[in-house]
């Protein structure tokens, strides 16, 4: 029998991120003989303790020295660093053979500032799985995962035809504005459910004064990350914001109406093979990404994500509906 082979992943953030890895995970589990072990931020946890393929998930505590220490013990054959930063790069003190994901910064800085696409719409999932391909294993075409605990309820009647709508972002200058959303959900017959984390709160509540709807549920800030994904799960389709709830509707197969403004989908980050009739709706202001992390607009202070047209989302919201 071939030597079980022992093998650790390395991604320390973020929930979308995290996600984006799940066809490399599924891909070494169903190698032969191999054991995945995951290493990440104990707040992602959920991503991956109901993930039948990761055999066992370490966390990373205030002490990198003893999440070291907890590792040699495993005696690794091989790390694959999908991370690759200075926190990453200190388990070299493993002494074990390390693969690092390539982040391609120079080809996103000539894309960025001189419109230069050297990246050539390569997908993310497709450069991470380009760190295994040493090992033989190949993309099986399978898309994301996303494994959602169980015994997971939400008090929502989920038999109705309902909308998802995550907004929320990590940077302002990627989030639609209230007045869109509320321009657009005031126009939509069918319930929608508002997701998003706390600082959506308020957000949220703005958006059902000014639709001036009583069908909106604000869920914003109450949900946990399992209980958004069962909400995702059983929509009709799902529209967001360049954000984790994007790349977990992308794992759940959803149709998705995806908005993109500082940040583009050509960088490598659009949902992976989603439900087919998914739609992204890019701001025509910016034809090319305005910063790394889309933290800043090279037009407007608060992200050309704000200038799409609210008809056009409308239009998009209708084809799905239908």
């Amino acid at each position: 029998m071939p030597k079980t082979l022992k093998i650790l992943i390395v991604r320390f953030s973020s929930i979308g991120d995290i996600v984006l890895t799940t066809p490399v995970i599924r891909s070494l589990k169903h190698h032969s003989n191999t054991q995945v072990h995951f290493l990440t931020q104990h707040r992602y946890h959920s991503i991956l303790t109901n993930n039948p393929n990761v055999d066992k998930v370490f966390f990373l505590g205030d002490s990198l020295y003893q999440v070291v220490q907890d590792l040699k013990e495993e005696k690794y054959d091989y790390i694959i660093d999908l991370h690759n930063n200075l926190r990453s790069l200190s388990l070299i003190l493993l002494g074990t053979t390390i693969k690092r994901y390539s982040k391609s910064n120079f080809k996103k800085f000539m894309y960025m500032k001189f419109g230069i696409n050297c990246l050539n719409n390569t997908h993310v999932v497709d450069r991470y799985m380009d760190t295994i391909k040493f090992l033989g294993v190949k993309n099986d075409n399978q898309g994301l995962d996303y494994y959602i605990d169980p015994k997971v309820d939400v008090d929502f009647n989920i038999d109705q035809r309902f909308v998802a709508w995550s907004i929320g972002a990590s940077q302002n200058q990627k989030k639609l504005s209230v007045s869109q959303v509320s321009d657009v959900v005031s126009k939509i017959d069918l319930p929608i459910v508002l997701l998003g984390g706390e600082n959506e709160r308020e957000d949220g509540e703005k958006i059902i004064n000014e639709s001036n709807r009583d069908n909106i549920f604000n869920f914003c800030g109450r949900l946990t990350l399992d209980k958004s994904a069962y909400i995702i799960k059983h929509c009709l389709f799902l529209l967001s914001n360049d954000t984790g709830l994007m790349h977990i509707g992308a794992a759940l197969q959803k149709n998705i109406i995806s908005f993109w403004g500082c940040t583009k989908p050509d960088m490598g980050f659009s949902p992976y093979v989603s439900g087919d009739k998914s739609i992204k709706i890019v701001s025509s202001k910016s034809k090319r990404q305005c910063s790394k992390h889309g933290n800043s607009c090279r037009f407007t202070n608060d992200g050309c994500i704000k200038l799409i047209d609210t008809k056009e989302i409308y239009d998009a919201v209708e084809k799905l509906s239908s």
